[in-house]
């Protein structure tokens, strides 16, 4: 990593079938070994399950997942900070950019951990996260907890 000059961030173009640059995102996140198509299709099936269960239009499905990306970022984590030979769990304000990039983290990581295939997991814990509940909820509930019992150490931030 460059010392002298901040990276420049690469522009992410729209998805093709909705538009949405949030969910381009979300796709990348989906994707490995750069199989975009797999990736496309499990986050597209993932969308197209919760318009049928829900019976809202399309449009409101992607409504529905940047609520639940809303509801899953987390405001503060703890950094280790090494302070005379002690480590201490540091409270930090988090950027939006890798708020963002958490919630997507750990919306996929607690789909994927669920049974019944993936598209069917992403479906149950995006509509769980949208509506203020389920295990990326949680996650952003203990990160907070964590950085309030940690709050004494906060002027070790630099």
């Amino acid at each position: 990593m460059s010392r002298r000059t901040s990276i420049p961030t690469r522009t992410i173009l729209p998805d093709p079938r909705f538009n949405s640059i949030l969910l381009a995102k979300f796709v990348n996140m989906v994707m490995e070994r750069g199989k975009k198509a797999v990736a496309e299709r499990i986050v597209y099936g993932a969308v197209d399950r919760i318009t049928e269960k829900t019976g809202k239009a399309s449009d409101q499905s992607i409504e529905l997942l940047s609520q639940a990306l809303e509801n899953v970022k987390p405001t503060v984590e703890v950094k280790s900070r090494r302070v005379g030979g002690a480590t201490y769990q540091v409270p930090v304000e988090i950027a939006p950019d890798r708020q963002l990039a958490l919630a997507m983290r750990w919306i996929v990581g607690f789909a994927v951990k669920r049974k019944g295939g993936l598209t069917r997991g992403l479906a149950s814990e995006l509509k769980e996260a949208a509506s203020g509940q389920g295990n990326a909820i949680k996650k952003r509930d203990d990160t907070h907890r964590m950085a309030q019992a940690n709050r004494a150490f906060a002027h070790f931030r630099y």
